[in-house]
């Protein structure tokens, strides 16, 4: 997995400026989903919803937060749940492996990897520096590097901002990850393996190393897509979050050159991807490995008067999901039903002979002909009974969207409008109706219900969210803030 990628960035299926020679391999060898989601999209509980095959409404994390439990929820999230992932494939038969982000709550959370080599972007102590696999790499094996406060990039007021990596290419957290990879795929073993990795890229900052920061011209990028601001900023989070990460007035050029250092982000980890799709044609059972690809949410990238994620525009909530099993599926097909993180569960246990669906849908099954799609897809984030409980339904050509914060409404029609730029609310009543009934179906549930009021949703007096910068400094290095007295940085100690 990647992380941050939106659905539009690969070059076999459809985005003609960008150069990702792996990732069209992956999609040649399988299938290609078109509409795959995010279901509730940003990192931490996306994450726990490919982990678990559970939707927050069971993981109970609704944003990057703690959990926020209902009377009656177990403590522990795999008593929520059920067991992970990897400790199901353990319990199958499988050497299981993890690598790279996975973003617990808490930091070191044990995962049921047998191998589990962990890093993050951010580390909140020099405890969690030493103890990062990727950081304690650098300071072990590459010391003349470790005087780099940020080694993904520099945050706080330059997380939207063009950069290049301080690290040759060979050094990045993407090599790191694509070699360990390697190394386990490499094993001799007769057990199956299960592998799990994930990289950090194109997460910003957008700092791809030499030569990919200068691989695409910013003149050749195509401007952000924007509607009525009104009608952008109907979702309070979008404006809140520019606002937050210094991104509140980004002009286009400015836009297209980010633009440009992200795909060369995804063009980066597209070429580690290849090194790890080199090593499994390299095996035996090259035919017989099923592989997923998939991200965990995407960028606004300036689309919507927009930066982050954390909407159900598009942008942010449509994922890439490929799926590929030469053994057992057919190459090169491209299907439209609606998919999920929470199905990569399903997909995993079917494919080791023991299906557990969860919360998921069978696609192995539908993709065989044995299961029917589903119907609608739901998204939630925020938690319910909040401002910031927003919950989305995707069906047939439509997608419906409510905000509790002020009880606002939006409807798309994406086959006709893929921009998301006219709200049709009040010109399909039925549509609106019948998705809202969805929405009403899917919160009857514990957890969902206090964003209930008798038969409807319900709607809070709108409240506009206090605007603040956040942080994000290299505490690893004993960085916190910047300080109060400009000349304390040449002061020893």
């Amino acid at each position: 997995m990647t992380d941050q990628q939106r659905w539009d960035t690969i070059g076999a299926l459809g985005n003609s400026l960008i150069h990702t020679p792996n990732l069209d391999r992956l999609v040649r060898r399988g299938t290609s989903f078109d509409n795959a989601y995010s279901t509730c999209p940003v990192c931490i509980p996306a994450r726990y919803t490919l982990r678990t095959g559970r939707e927050p409404l069971t993981t109970a994390i609704y944003a990057n937060d703690r959990p926020r439990l209902v009377s009656g929820q177990p403590t522990a999230m795999e008593e929520r749940c059920g067991p992970y992932l990897a400790r199901v494939m353990t319990q199958l038969g499988y050497r299981t492996f993890g690598i790279g982000k996975f973003h617990t709550q808490p930091w070191k959370e044990e995962l049921g990897f047998e191998v589990h080599q962990h890093t993050e972007e951010l580390y909140g102590s020099p405890e969690h520096r030493s103890q990062d696999d990727y950081a304690a790499f650098i300071a072990r094996e590459h010391p003349e590097y470790d005087w780099i406060e940020e080694l993904h990039g520099e945050r706080t007021a330059m997380y939207y901002m063009p950069q290049r990596s301080a690290l040759p290419a060979e050094l990045t957290v993407e090599a790191w990850v694509a070699a360990r990879a390697v190394e386990q795929l490499d094993k001799s073993d007769p057990k199956p393996f299960f592998g799990f990795v994930s990289f950090i890229a194109p997460h910003p900052p957008f700092a791809p190393p030499v030569p990919y920061n200068r691989m695409y011209d910013p003149d050749r990028m195509p401007a952000p897509v924007r509607g009525p601001l009104e009608l952008d900023h109907l979702d309070e989070q979008i404006p809140w979050m520019n606002y937050a990460v210094y991104a509140e007035d980004i002009a286009d050029p400015l836009a297209r050159l980010l633009k440009a250092r992200y795909y060369g982000e995804i063009s980066y980890a597209d070429h580690c991807i290849g090194r790890i799709l080199d090593s499994v044609e390299k095996r035996p059972d090259a035919d017989n490995t099923l592989i997923c690809f998939f991200a965990d949410h995407g960028d606004h990238l300036g689309d919507h008067h927009g930066w982050q994620k954390e909407s159900f525009f598009e942008a942010s909530t449509r994922v890439p999901f490929l799926i590929s099993w030469p053994a057992r599926l057919s190459p090169g097909r491209r299907r439209d039903e609606l998919v999920c993180l929470t199905d990569l569960f399903g997909i995993a246990t079917a494919a080791g002979g023991s299906p557990e669906l969860r919360d998921g849908a069978d696609v192995l099954a539908m993709l065989d002909g044995g299961a029917h799609p589903r119907a609608a897809l739901i998204g939630i984030y925020g938690t319910p009974g909040t401002p910031r409980f927003k919950i989305m339904v995707r069906s047939g050509p439509w997608k419906y969207i409510y905000l509790a914060n002020g009880g606002r409404e939006q409807l798309f029609n994406i086959e006709v409008d893929p921009n998301e730029l006219s709200r049709r609310v009040d010109q399909e009543s039925d549509v609106v109706h019948r998705l809202r009934q969805d929405a009403l179906a899917a919160l009857d549930h514990p957890a969902g219900r206090p964003a209930l009021n008798g038969n409807g949703l319900r709607a809070l007096p709108f409240t506009a969210r206090p605007l603040h910068r956040i942080r994000q400094f290299d505490a690893g290095k004993g960085v916190q803030d910047f300080p109060e007295d400009p000349g304390s940085v040449h002061r020893p100690g």
